[in-house]
C-alpha cells in the first residue's frame, strides 16, 4: 500500500518540505501554496504525512558512519569518493552533515503545516483517520527532533547541552532567516516526550511496519532511553518489543536485508521503482547500496567504498550468517597474504552485499530503522549497567544462537566494561552498514574500552583512530544555518 499511495502524493505535497528551520536555502518561493490553501481535507492532511514520511532517511547516517568509523574502505573503483571522510575531515560545508539536518527538518517543517492546518479542518467528517494521521505526524516529529540531537548534541545524558532548534509551529517568510539559539537536551527530550504522548493518544489503528504505530513509539522511547542512560525504562520497551517481534533466524536474516521477509522488522522506511529516492546517491539520497557501488553489489558494479578488511577478519571462517549478508563472497576476491601484499588495494576486493538490491532494481532497499535485535541488545546495555554480567551473556548467546544457526558457547564477563565491550563487539557485526556505530562509540566506546578498529594496512594509507572523546563525534551545525542564523551556536571544534 505504501508504494502506490506514498508515489501518488508526494509530488504534490514535498514542496512544502523545506530543508531547516532556518536554512539559507528555505527561500519562500513566488506561488507557493500555503498550510491554509494546500489542508482542505482530511486527505489532503494525509498527503501531507505522506509527505512528512518522504523527509525520512537514513543513507546519510548509513554512509558517514560507514567512513568515518572502521565499517568500509576505500574501492577498488574510487575515484575519489568519501577518502576525506577516511581522514577524519569532517566540517560545517560537508555534504552528510547538511543532508542529516536539512531531511529531518523538513520532515518537522511538514508536520508543523500538518498540525497547524488540522485545526482548521473538521475532524467529525472521519474522526479514526483524522486522529491517526496527526498521531503518526507526532511521532514522526518526535523521531526527528530525536534525530537532531543524537548527531549534533555533544551528550546525550547531559540535559544541558545544547541540541538543535525546536521548531513546533510552520517557519513563516519573516522567520526564514531570523537569529534564535540552540535549545537544550532537556527541552529537546520534552518536547519529544509530548509528542510521543500525543501521539500515543492518536493513533488508532496499525498500518504495518512501514507506518508509524504504537510499536515504533515503544522502540524510540527504548533507544531514547538507553542513549540518556535511563536503562530501567529502556530495559522495560525493550522487553515488551521483544514479546511480539523474534530475532530472525538465519534464513529470515539473509531475506530481510532482500526485503522478503519481516520477521524481526520493527519499523522500515520503504524504498521502491519511481519514488523520490529512486536512484544512485546524490544530495536528494538515493538507494543505500549506492553508498559503497555504482550500479550493482558484484564485481563488476564499480565498487568505490568496500568492506572494512579489520570488520571482514572478526567475520571470516564462521558460520556467521553476518558474514554472507554483509559480503559478497562468490564475487570478493580475497587475499590472504593482503598484510604482505603491496598491491592489496587491487588485490583484495570486499564487496559490500548488505543492499544488493529488490523489485529487480540493484542496491535499492528498505531501510531498517528498528529491529528486535537492537532491542535484545539494549536489553543487554541494561543488564550490563546493572552489573547483571550473567544475564548480559545470555542475552549475547541469544543473538549468536540466531546469527550462527546453532548453540554457541555461553561468554562470561570479569567485570562491567568487559561486558560493555562484548555488546559493542556484537552491535557492530549486527548493525554493520546500518548506521549506528558512531553513535554506538560516542556513547559506550569508554564504557567498553573499545574505539575506531581500523585494520594496519588500511592506516598505511588513512588516519587511523580518533579518540572516543574526540570532538568529531558531534557533528558540526551546517554552514547554510550558521550563515542564516546569527544566534546560533557552533559545536566545539569546528
Amino acid at each position: 500500500m505504501m508504494k502506490n499511495i506514498l508515489i501518488k502524493f508526494i509530488l504534490g505535497f514535498s514542496l512544502m518540505a523545506f530543508l531547516g528551520c532556518n536554512d539559507a536555502i528555505d527561500i519562500e518561493q513566488p506561488g507557493r501554496l500555503g498550510a491554509e490553501n494546500a489542508f482542505l481535507s482530511i486527505d489532503d492532511l494525509n498527503g501531507g504525512l505522506l509527505a512528512a514520511y518522504n523527509n525520512l532517511d537514513t543513507t546519510y547516517e548509513i554512509g558517514l558512519t560507514a567512513v568515518l568509523t572502521d565499517e568500509s574502505y576505500r574501492g577498488i573503483q574510487n575515484g575519489g569518493q568519501n577518502l576525506e571522510f577516511l581522514n577524519f575531515n569532517l566540517n560545517s560545508s560537508s555534504s552528510y552533515v547538511g543532508s542529516i539536518w536539512a531531511s529531518n527538518y523538513g520532515a518537522i517543517d511538514m508536520v508543523n503545516r500538518i498540525l497547524a492546518a488540522a485545526e482548521n479542518i473538521d475532524r467529525e467528517d472521519d474522526p479514526e483517520y483524522y486522529d491517526n494521521i496527526l498521531g503518526q505526524a507526532y511521532a514522526i516529529r518526535a523521531y526527528s527532533f530525536f534525530k537532531i540531537l543524537t548527531f549534533f548534541s555533544t551528550d546525550y545524558t547531559d540535559d544541558n547541552a545544547l541540541a538543535g532548534i525546536l521548531r513546533t509551529t510552520p517557519t513563516t517568510p519573516d522567520e526564514i532567516f531570523s537569529s534564535v539559539p540552540r535549545n537544550t537536551n532537556a527541552e529537546f527530550y520534552t518536547q519529544i516526550d509530548l509528542d510521543l504522548n500525543a501521539a500515543e493518544n492518536l493513533i488508532n489503528q496499525d498500518l504495518g511496519n512501514k507506518f508509524v504505530n504504537l510499536d515504533f513509539i515503544k522502540a524510540l522511547r527504548a533507544r531514547m532511553a538507553a542513549y540518556r542512560g535511563q536503562y530501567a525504562l529502556a530495559d522495560g520497551y525493550a522487553a515488551e518489543l521483544l514479546a511480539d517481534y523474534p530475532i530472525a533466524d538465519q534464513n529470515q536474516y539473509m531475506s530481510m536485508f532482500a526485503d522478503a521477509d519481516d520477521t524481526e522488522i520493527i519499523f522500515a522506511l520503504e524504498r521502491t521503482i519511481n519514488d523520490s529516492y529512486d536512484g544512485q546517491g546524490s544530495a536528494g539520497g538515493g538507494w543505500a547500496g549506492s553508498l559503497f557501488a555504482f550500479s550493482n553489489p558484484n564485481a563488476t558494479g564499480g565498487p568505490f567504498m568496500e568492506v572494512s578488511r579489520s570488520v571482514f577478519n572478526i567475520l571470516d571462517g564462521t558460520n556467521d550468517i553476518r558474514l554472507n549478508r554483509n559480503v559478497n563472497l562468490a564475487e570478493s576476491s580475497i587475499d590472504p597474504d593482503y598484510e604482505t601484499n603491496n598491491n592489496f588495494l587491487n588485490d583484495d576486493v570486499l564487496l559490500v552485499f548488505k543492499y544488493p538490491g529488490s523489485e529487480s532494481k540493484f542496491l535499492m532497499n528498505d531501510l531498517k530503522v528498528f529491529r528486535s535485535s537492537e532491542m535484545l541488545l539494549i536489553r543487554a546495555e541494561a543488564a550490563a549497567d546493572a552489573n547483571q554480567l550473567g544475564q548480559v551473556a545470555t542475552f549475547i548467546k541469544q543473538l549468536r544462537d540466531a546469527r550462527y544457526g546453532s548453540s554457541q558457547a555461553l561468554p562470561s564477563y570479569a567485570n562491567q566494561q568487559e561486558a560493555f565491550g562484548a555488546i559493542l563487539d556484537e552491535r557492530r557485526l549486527e548493525f554493520l552498514f546500518e548506521g549506528q556505530r558512531w553513535v554506538d562509540l560516542k556513547r559506550l566506546g569508554n564504557k567498553g574500552n573499545r574505539s575506531i578498529d581500523r585494520d594496519p594496512r588500511e592506516c598505511s594509507f588513512f588516519s587511523c583512530s580518533i579518540d572516543n572523546d574526540d570532538f568529531r563525534f558531534t557533528l558540526p551545525i551546517p554552514i547554510s544555518e550558521v550563515i542564516a542564523n546569527s544566534e546560533v551556536e557552533q559545536n566545539p571544534g569546528y
